[in-house]
């Protein structure tokens, strides 16, 4: 009885969205360029899309012994894992405090003076430098394979967004299908997700109506809710701007990737607006659970449309649809 439910919803299980849509849509040959933070990073300054900027990047733990003279000039920043998944890795350093001469100072002398305020408390320069060497080893990577890592400008929450995030940045995800945005939540950070904006580590998911970024549904802990348990702040009042240049930057995703199926990562920033974090070739399928609907109708009505329209005519298209409403 509950597959027959499931199916008259319209749900997209594991199995149809591998055999339906990930495999016949997303070639092999590219996934090491979406599986690769760098090479994303690379290929949507190719395509001129807005995303945070890389200060730096490490590759090999020798290079760990020259790391206070990568970052001495970085007041705060982000250190994530190069071909990290679902958060994991990711150490967010609020500011830091350096000596004021640097070259009077051997790196011995730095390891003990020098001072990091992170998301996991205080840090000194040995603390970090062992923190990125797991990096390196591949303690956060996809496979457990040896990684790289990327040291990257640290975000400011938008402000409208500021009520409904605990310590941390929301981002949204959008499933574009051939280049149209067919359905979106936006994750937030709670207590419990320690200021991530992770599912599985305990945010946040509220579905996003595709016409204007309202809410039309949230869960938390496999419940509906109605209001952010940390800073109880209604869901009712929340939505998300920008919205049309998130749905325009999401499918202009579709043409850097030349994957038909994918799920785009973007944050919104105070100062510079919607940012792409990342693309996933293999997006989950909670997304639906947070819109209470499924998948399937919307993406057998996109099989129907045409695949060469601009980014913004199929942006225009989806919105007028009552599909996605």
């Amino acid at each position: 009885m509950i597959f027959k439910k499931l199916k008259e919803a319209g749900i997209l299980g594991i199995n149809r969205r591998v055999g339906e849509y990930i495999l016949p849509y997303n070639p092999r040959r590219y996934y090491p360029d979406v599986d690769n933070k760098i090479k994303t990073f690379h290929l949507a300054e190719k395509f001129n899309i807005s995303q945070p900027k890389i200060f730096t990047t490490i590759e090999t733990t020798g290079e760990l012994r020259f790391l206070h003279k990568k970052i001495h000039n970085l007041q705060e920043f982000v250190i994530k894992p190069n071909r990290g998944a679902m958060g994991n890795g990711i150490l967010l350093i609020h500011s830091a405090n350096w000596p004021q001469e640097l070259n009077s100072s051997k790196r011995k002398d730095f390891d003990k003076i020098v001072s990091f305020e992170t998301s996991r408390g205080s840090m000194n320069l040995k603390d970090l430098t062992y923190y990125i060497s797991d990096i390196l080893s591949g303690m956060y990577s996809l496979n457990g394979q040896p990684d790289q890592v990327i040291l990257q400008e640290k975000l400011g929450i938008h402000p409208t967004l500021i009520p409904y995030a605990y310590k941390g940045i929301p981002d949204v995800r959008v499933i574009v299908f051939r280049g149209y945005p067919v359905m979106a939540m936006i994750r937030l950070p709670t207590s419990q997700s320690k200021g991530r904006a992770n599912l599985h580590q305990g945010a946040v998911g509220c579905g996003l109506n595709i016409k204007d970024g309202t809410i039309c549904g949230a869960t938390w802990q496999n419940s509906w809710i109605h209001h952010h348990p940390d800073t109880k702040n209604s869901f009712s009042n929340l939505q998300i701007p920008h919205w049309h240049e998130v749905l325009e930057l999401s499918s202009r995703c579709y043409k850097l990737t030349n994957m038909g199926y994918i799920g785009v990562d973007l944050v919104l920033d105070e100062q510079k607006g919607p940012l792409l974090l990342e693309i996933n070739a293999r997006p989950g399928l909670s997304i639906q659970i947070a819109n209470k609907t499924g998948l399937e109708p919307r993406l057998k009505f996109v099989k129907s449309l045409p695949e060469d329209f601009s980014p913004r005519e199929k942006v225009e298209l989806i919105k007028r649809h009552s599909l996605f409403s």
